[in-house]
């Protein structure tokens, strides 16, 4: 599997829209399909957690891909709750109670799947090589 580039080689407004825009966008998608179809929302969820782990690839180690999780699981998970409201139906699929105890899972699980894909981005990447030794 390639590795994504790096989110810091990227230009700032695509960073922008990578790290902000899309997890938002998404969201505000599922968080609309939460009040139209149950299937279609788990599904984009379920594609979700892909997201969330490419995300961690994009960084390279297993805290800032954990700290990029928790930003997107935030984003994501907020945006689910604020465009349901807004859309106003009732949910076609399982909330928990209180529905706000969805934003604690998004973040949990964006956090824990940044976590993987920074880790497998160490993994992958080859080791910073040591200082060469001067010689006497």
């Amino acid at each position: 599997m390639r590795l994504p580039p790096l989110l810091s080689s990227r230009p700032g407004g695509m960073q922008i829209l990578i790290a902000n825009v899309v997890p938002c966008l998404f969201g505000a998608v599922c968080g609309v399909l939460l009040g139209v179809s149950g299937l279609a929302y788990i599904v984009l969820s379920i594609l979700a957690i892909a997201g969330g782990y490419v995300a961690g690839l994009e960084h390279p180690n297993r805290r800032e891909g954990a700290l990029r999780g928790v930003l997107g699981g935030t984003q994501f998970g907020a945006m689910i709750l604020l465009f349901h409201e807004l859309e106003g139906s009732s949910a076609k699929a399982d909330l928990p109670h209180p529905a706000i105890l969805l934003l604690v899972i998004t973040v949990g699980f964006g956090a824990l799947l940044g976590y993987l894909g920074g880790r497998a981005r160490e993994r992958r990447s080859p080791a910073a090589e040591p200082p060469p030794v001067a010689q006497p």
